[in-house]
């Protein structure tokens, strides 16, 4: 496939070596003007001769942690569209060339996000909206994320803050809520649009019983997203989501979540 037929680039992250074999089990449909790409950290022996195929490349990299691993797979793309994605979804040729429609049909949006389904039952708004209006309950999940290339090359480009997300010193989560943040703090069009473009089978963080390190994260983006004052009742009613939700005790829910409020992004 040449470069000049991709308009689609999907970048897959991955790291070591079970997760270049569960690339491998990926059943990845070869579609038209759609091309793959794995950023594979940590890579330990030979790729798996079911990713020897014209539409697909492994990249090669020595970074620490999913964010840089995203950008270096942005500095490894070569399309005009570009698909984050990891290494346990299932796509179809249906879904993909619903991103290609909707973008070619968009030409306004530089961002876009969308719905998936799969073992965490998300509920997904019904209607299309701007990123900026911030609609109850709803989130962005890594993979559900499609943009231009210009987002991350451009003069006014946005990366991945590298001291988020899993295989962060510190903070173990928060790397798409602060991406997408950071593109609309840039100027960029970002629109959700309800239409389910994979397939997910397990369930997402979010979905799980969590962690200090993903409470803290949770905790800076609380800050970088309401006024200081308000921090006060915002924070308890976190904790006491998470708290009905099974998925941590609510006292120290609170702390971690206030700790991680106390650090200015």
């Amino acid at each position: 496939m040449g470069e000049q037929e991709i308009k689609l680039e999907v970048l897959i992250s991955t790291l070591g070596r079970d997760g270049i074999e569960r690339v491998a089990k990926m059943v990845l449909p070869r579609v038209d003007g759609v091309r793959y790409l794995v950023s594979w950290q940590k890579p330990d022996g030979d790729i798996p001769q079911s990713l020897v195929r014209p539409d697909m490349s492994v990249y090669r990299t020595s970074s620490m942690g999913i964010s840089s691993n995203r950008n270096d797979a942005f500095d490894a793309s070569t399309a005009r569209l570009l698909l984050i994605a990891d290494d346990d979804l299932i796509y179809t040729e249906e879904g993909l060339q619903s991103v290609i429609a909707t973008m070619e049909a968009h030409p306004e949006v530089d961002l876009a996000t969308f719905r998936h389904e799969g073992g965490d039952e998300k509920k997904f708004p019904d209607y299309e909206f701007d990123l900026t209006a911030r609609v109850k309950n709803y989130y962005v999940t890594s993979f559900e994320i499609a943009l231009r290339r210009h987002v991350v090359f451009g003069e006014n480009r946005v990366r991945y803050d590298v001291r988020f997300g899993p295989g962060a010193p510190r903070f173990k989560a928060g790397d798409e809520a602060f991406f997408v943040d950071d593109v609309m703090r840039a100027g960029y069009i970002c629109r959700f649009f309800p239409i389910t473009i994979v397939t997910h089978p397990g369930k997402t963080n979010s979905h799980r019983y969590l962690t200090s390190a993903f409470l803290e994260s949770q905790g800076v983006h609380i800050r970088s997203q309401y006024p200081w004052y308000s921090a006060w009742a915002r924070i308890p009613l976190v904790a006491w989501r998470h708290y009905k939700a099974r998925r941590y005790t609510l006292f120290p829910a609170i702390w971690f979540l206030f700790r991680g409020w106390t650090f200015k992004r």
